[in-house]
């Protein structure tokens, strides 16, 4: 009987403070008012590579179709 395998891993949990640039300079999200608070959560990521991608296979079914 192994004593470690009934020991859980501790897990440290640390609050990160988040910043977002807002007219021209960095603001952390927390100081923000709530209206802003929740546009900033609905808020989606792109990445460059999927977008052009994407961009690339609309122009050539784009070119197909013409």
């Amino acid at each position: 009987f192994n004593r470690r395998h009934n020991m859980k891993k501790k897990e440290l949990k640390v609050q990160a403070e988040i910043y977002s640039r807002v007219a021209g300079y960095f603001r952390p999200v927390n100081q923000w008012n709530r209206g802003k608070q929740e546009e900033f959560s609905q808020r989606l990521e792109y990445s460059i590579d999927t977008v052009i991608n994407e961009l690339n296979y609309s122009y050539d079914e784009y070119k197909r179709a013409v």
